[in-house]
């Protein structure tokens, strides 16, 4: 059975944008980016949110160009190798190869697919990860904690869910950034 893991990169106080929608704040330097990529290097689908799926479509022409380091060449060939899932009531079509739109989000059929996939699965953006691990279906959680404060904006982590982690690896990068990488204990209590 695949893992249904969330990663996000946050603010130290926990947040994945600020105040302002923004979160350049959050760019990985190389070394992080790489880091990022051998996480990525085994996710077969990813689950988007309307405005996650908005924000990583744009990995479906990037890096086409000599202009960018290689991480970010090899960041874009591991996101397009990926089946996607857009949960959204509103869009009428999606941008990109693979990809498919699903009008709810069903617990049942998330558990379906981590039954029936033969690679892991990936959940982004912070609201539909919320629910994935209010429904008991994460499986481990990847934090990488940035070394500002933006005191406010969209959590990376939902309010009203309690879950018991445990830390499975720690690492910290030359940037000050920090990767915690929890597996998902228990969901409630």
């Amino acid at each position: 059975m695949a893992k249904l893991i969330y990663a996000a990169i946050a603010s130290l106080d926990g947040y994945v944008e600020d105040e302002t929608g923004k979160f350049d704040w959050a760019a990985p330097d190389e070394e992080v980016h790489a880091f990022v990529n051998d996480l990525e290097r085994p996710i077969g689908t990813y689950l988007y949110g309307r405005r996650m799926h908005e924000t990583m479509v744009f990995w479906e022409t990037a890096g086409d160009g000599d202009d960018e380091p290689p991480v970010f060449h090899e960041y874009a060939e591991i996101w397009r190798a990926a089946d996607k899932v857009v949960y959204s009531r509103t869009l009428q079509s999606v941008a990109g190869a693979r990809t498919r739109i699903e009008r709810e989000f069903d617990p049942d059929a998330v558990r379906q697919l981590k039954q029936d996939a033969t690679a892991d699965i990936s959940v982004g953006g912070a609201e539909l990860a919320g629910q994935a691990i209010g429904a008991g279906l994460v499986d481990e959680c990847h934090l990488l904690l940035c070394p500002v404060v933006v005191g406010g904006g969209k959590r990376a982590l939902p309010d009203g869910v309690r879950a018991q982690l445990e830390l499975l690896d720690e690492r910290r990068f030359q940037s000050g950034v920090v990767h915690l990488h929890y597996r998902v204990a228990a969901v409630g209590g």
